[in-house]
């Protein structure tokens, strides 16, 4: 059986930049940050009191009445389904949601979400546990505990945040009949949820997939888990530059929300639609360190293997130049989160990857200006390599004004760079590394027939 070509055909963004993908896309080519105090709860003790929130977003305005159907639905899942309508209308498989072309098989469109879990009932949780803790003893009443409970939690509200909801809102919308998945590797996860897709339609189990993810942790447990960690940026008095990936001055990520999610489809259905492909999924890489919960591997081993594989099923050599004299890869968007760590090992990484091309190819964090978008960072950026390829530009990485010297690529500093003159953009990787030691890459191409 000769090889299934898979090409993506929509794409939807729900974003602290925005929704519209052009217009999140022109905020990113100007270097826009959404970086600002947290709105959604008081975090004014908090050592971090700042994030990238979506703001003014309404599923009613993304699917119209549908949206009543979803009012239960957790806000991550709400981006999703917003951000799913606008990729299935591109895509061409229908006006919104519910809606398919005929002779599409529901049964042959799958979804593989990275969906992270949804937001708790913190005000409820918390009442519920100070009822039941007996300062006195130190000890907790369990009746006590499940009295206010009962009294306060919603049932319906606490099932929502099981991360398998998102994907089966997102199937009932869209009357996706196929194979089901979501997956939890944390930053990683919805670049694993594209890859794994798209090896779910070059197998022959689908035709077509909805992929990407969705998430929010911007509320007090989700903030105060990663202070603790000492993993967020503590710049309270500059927010809009607290991003600072590979900048000598870093402290750690700043948190984002949203959604991103994309089409994809077996070239010959598509075709057979009539429908024009965006680009063409070529090539995924997916590994483990192996070594610790929240430390990379400090040679950057797995993160290399995961590049070299998504260039090696994309026939691509990472080491050779293209038949244009540049880079094989003329952009990776990299995880680049702002941590110290991170960013240093990630370096090391594209360098062991690309050996001599690594000087060559551009290298660059839209986190600078989106913040961390956990689960649903992968698929958003794969979105930003997307319009590279279709613009010729690459976006900057703000906020690096004092290089790290150990993190010596070519960042695109400050201001977006347009290669239309030495030949556009044809290829990009987009790089995801979750705690756990979660490597998840994948390329992707300009389309060609």
């Amino acid at each position: 059986m000769s090889e299934r070509r898979v090409v993506l055909m929509g794409m939807g963004l729900v974003t602290p930049l925005g929704e519209d993908v052009e217009a999140v896309w022109s905020g990113l080519v100007a270097g826009t940050s959404a970086i600002g105090p947290v709105t959604r709860f008081d975090a004014g003790t908090f050592a971090t009191n700042f994030a990238a929130e979506v703001r003014g977003f309404s599923l009613r305005d993304s699917i119209g009445g549908e949206a009543s159907t979803h009012e239960g639905a957790g806000q991550s899942t709400h981006f999703a389904l917003a951000a799913c309508a606008r990729a299935w209308a591109q895509a061409g498989l229908g006006a919104g949601a519910g809606s398919a072309p005929e002779g599409v098989d529901p049964r042959r469109i799958g979804i593989y979400l990275g969906a992270g879990e949804g937001p708790p009932d913190f005000e409820s949780f918390s009442a519920a546990n100070i009822a039941g803790w007996n300062a006195d003893t130190r000890t907790v009443d369990g009746g006590a505990w499940a009295k206010v409970a009962y009294e306060r939690l919603s049932k319906m509200r606490e099932l929502e945040q099981e991360p398998n909801m998102t994907v089966g809102r997102l199937a009932r919308a869209f009357g996706a009949r196929g194979p089901a998945f979501n997956c939890m590797t944390a930053c990683a996860a919805s670049t694993q949820a594209v890859g794994e897709a798209s090896e779910m339609i070059r197998r022959g189990d689908a035709d077509v997939m909805i992929a990407g993810g969705a998430h929010s942790m911007i509320h007090p447990l989700g903030m105060t888990g990663f202070i603790r960690l000492t993993a967020m940026s503590t710049r309270r008095d500059d927010p809009a530059t607290a991003s600072r990936p590979f900048d000598a001055t870093r402290d750690g990520f700043v948190m984002g929300e949203g959604a991103g999610i994309v089409v994809i489809e077996e070239l010959g259905h598509a075709l057979g639609r009539g429908a024009t492909p965006l680009a063409e999924i070529a090539g995924y890489g997916s590994s483990a360190d192996a070594f610790r919960i929240t430390d990379i591997q400090p040679e950057g081993r797995g993160a290399t293997s995961a590049m070299r594989q998504a260039c090696a099923q994309a026939g691509i050599d990472p080491t050779k130049a293209d038949d244009k004299g540049r880079a094989p890869v003329q952009y990776v968007n990299a995880h680049g989160t702002g941590t110290q760590e991170n960013d240093k090992i990630e370096t090391t990484a594209v360098r062991n990857a690309f050996g001599p091309m690594a000087d060559k190819l551009l290298f660059g964090s839209v986190k600078s200006m989106l913040g961390h978008l956990i689960q649903a960072a992968g698929a958003v950026e794969l979105i930003t390599c997307v319009k590279a390829i279709e613009t010729g530009i690459v976006p900057p990485t703000m906020n690096l004004k004092n290089p790290d010297p150990r993190c010596d690529l070519d960042h695109i500093a400050g201001e977006a760079r347009d290669l239309n003159p030495s030949g556009g953009v044809d290829v990009c990787l987009s790089n995801s590394f979750g705690f756990g030691g979660q490597n998840n890459t994948v390329c992707v191409r300009r389309y060609e027939e």
